[in-house]
């Protein structure tokens, strides 16, 4: 709770994702709403959930696409994934790929499997194929750990 009174974006994130789960989504939105004002890429990210689904506000293609672009900025592959779909829906299959390179390379194994494809049907050119194969495997390489292992393997 001093977390939170003390305006830990995380903290607030983290309030407001457990409030949600909770099916409080008005109050799970004011404590997301406030984190990512305060520059939290998870909780863009999760704002971008509620408006684009319209849980606890009213559904909202703009608003979804902001944050979904906010969390994409600060790191969070999901969202640029997110964004690469989009993309690829309104027929800007470039641009779109651009946004699966990026999630790849941070680690995102559906983008990367996507960067695979698209390599193989002559739409990425070799130095990027390298380069994002080079970048999801450190990505990848990054997260391991033997806790993680041992929590993935039971």
């Amino acid at each position: 709770m001093k977390r939170i009174e003390a305006n830990d974006p995380v903290a607030l994130c983290q309030m407001g994702g457990k409030l949600f789960h909770e099916g409080d989504y008005n109050t799970a939105f004011e404590y997301l709403s406030k984190a990512a004002g305060l520059g939290d890429f998870q909780a863009h990210f999760n704002l971008a959930v509620m408006y684009g689904v319209g849980q606890g506000v009213e559904e909202d293609e703009k608003k979804m696409i902001y944050h979904l672009e906010e969390a994409a900025i600060g790191g969070h592959p999901v969202a640029r994934q997110k964004l690469g779909c989009i993309e690829g829906d309104r027929g800007e299959y470039a641009r779109g790929l651009k946004h699966f390179i990026i999630a790849a390379k941070l680690g995102h194994d559906r983008s990367w499997e996507v960067v695979k494809e698209s390599y193989a049907e002559g739409l990425v050119g070799k130095e990027d194929f390298a380069s994002t194969l080079s970048a999801h495997q450190a990505a990848v390489d990054a997260m391991k750990s033997p806790q993680r292992e041992a929590a993935e393997a039971s």
